[in-house]
């Protein structure tokens, strides 16, 4: 990122670029040329200080379920759907997709800067209030590195990879997660859009990020 003139910010703990000024190119311009590339052909975008919680266990939908607004139980494994978490008084305090990645096991996304907070705050309500669910979180944000390709031209780029999934619309509709190898590195792709555009967000773990 340094290399490619990024212009840092705060992001809670994180600090992450908020575009790539090129020389003479202020920080409004540059955003503005970066958006229109992902509206008009393809960007990419390092999402990998975004929160990633897993949840394990039989009780894992039902014990979600309490959390956030939207139904996890209806959830189908292999299927993603945004949520808001809200606290015991109704109040949002974070907002990101869950996805179903097997029967009993969940993968959550929060903001950046409420990995840790919500993290700690699931742990309390499994541990203080419903200890007889069997649920098991385990903080993974920085266990796997993040890469969004987003754009009109987002699966052109792709499928020039050596994918072991099959990125067609009919097999990989919008708001799905697949998981499968690339290049025989273990790979979780999401696709899910926050730009409007055609969106697949790239998980391998943290070690093969580069």
């Amino acid at each position: 990122h340094e290399s490619l003139n990024a212009e840092f910010w705060d992001y809670g703990s994180w600090r992450r670029p908020a575009a790539y000024p090129r020389q003479g190119e202020s920080l409004a311009d540059a955003i503005q040329r970066e958006a229109l590339a992902v509206r008009t052909s393809v960007g990419i975008f390092d999402g990998s200080p975004l929160g990633k919680i897993e949840v394990r266990g039989p009780d894992a939908a039902e014990f979600l379920n309490r959390f956030y607004i939207n139904n996890v139980v209806t959830l189908g494994p292999g299927q993603a759907r945004y949520g808001l978490m809200l606290n015991e008084n109704g109040v949002i305090i974070d907002d990101g997709i869950f996805a179903r990645l097997g029967e009993d096991h969940y993968l959550l996304h929060t903001t950046s800067g409420g990995a840790a907070h919500i993290h700690a705050w699931l742990e309390e309500w499994q541990q203080c209030e419903w200890p007889d669910m069997e649920v098991l979180l385990t903080p993974v944000t920085s266990q796997w590195a993040n890469i969004a390709v987003s754009g009109p031209r987002a699966r052109e780029v792709l499928q020039r990879l050596d994918l072991s999934i099959d990125l067609d619309d009919n097999s990989f509709p919008h708001m799905q997660i697949r998981t499968g190898e690339i290049n025989g590195v273990p790979l979780r792709i999401l696709r899910a859009s926050y730009t409007g555009e055609l969106t697949y967000e790239i998980n391998v773990p943290a070690d093969y990020g580069m």
